[in-house]
């Protein structure tokens, strides 16, 4: 089996598993242009062009003024065109100082997230997909776990209660390293600057430790990714 082909069949596995994607949905993509957000979109336009389910996709690039994070522009305009999926472009910003203790991760989250939904809404989508792996769902869970004292994760299914939305996941069942080896040989262009935070973080220190745990221990990602899976934690309501 290729690694296209790994791929491919990962993500249609988890589609239909965590039923992600329903006839008649429109589905906007949270492009942020890294490696992650761009197979996404790749995979969610080949799938749409499959007679079923019928859906259609657009994607949403989310700049944020105040924080050194940046992708080129002209390289996601024309990687969207190529696929044929409509790219819209929003510019947003956060003041740090009246946020109290809350750290800058959380606020260029929030508020990214924040302009998605807004344009979801506006555009009258069913669905919004990030492109968080299995890597992310099992660094969470170990964040969770160690920080909260609670067992759970980001779920591939996430349906909110208060606006006819839907949060999906559909590369939860993708390892990371396979979406970099992909990237790598289908030359995706890297992100013109990274984001200044990415290395100070809790979700950074959980990386490392399961790094080090997946080296003692080679089947400690498919016992973590059972246990997730058994506690029914991947399909929710927020």
């Amino acid at each position: 089996m290729t690694l296209d082909e790994k791929l491919w069949k990962n993500f249609n596995r988890a589609l239909g598993l965590y039923q992600l994607i329903a006839d008649g949905d429109k589905i906007l993509v949270g492009l942020s242009g890294g490696k992650d957000s761009l197979l996404l979109l790749e995979f969610l336009s080949r799938r749409s062009r499959i007679l079923k389910p019928r859906f259609s996709v657009e994607a949403v690039h989310v700049r944020m003024d105040n924080i050194s994070y940046e992708t080129s522009t002209d390289y996601l305009e024309r990687f969207c065109r190529e696929r044929n999926v409509p790219l819209h472009i929003v510019t947003t910003s956060f003041d740090a100082s009246t946020a109290g203790k809350k750290p800058a991760c959380f606020l260029c989250s929030w508020y990214r997230r924040k302009e998605i939904f807004n344009l979801a809404q506006q555009l009258g989508c069913t669905k919004i997909a990030l492109g968080h792996h299995q890597d992310d769902l099992l660094h969470t869970a170990l964040m969770n776990l160690f920080y909260q004292g609670r067992f759970d994760t980001m779920p591939a299914l996430l349906r909110m209660r208060k606006m006819p939305l839907s949060i999906i996941r559909p590369l939860c069942m993708l390892e990371e390293a396979d979406i970099r080896q992909y990237a790598e040989q289908h030359a995706y262009e890297k992100q013109v600057k990274q984001c200044p935070y990415e290395h100070d973080s809790h979700r950074t220190d959980m990386a490392r430790l399961f790094q080090q745990i997946e080296q003692q221990n080679p089947e400690a990602r498919r016992s973590l990714w059972k246990a997730i899976t058994e506690s029914g934690k991947l399909v929710g309501e927020s």
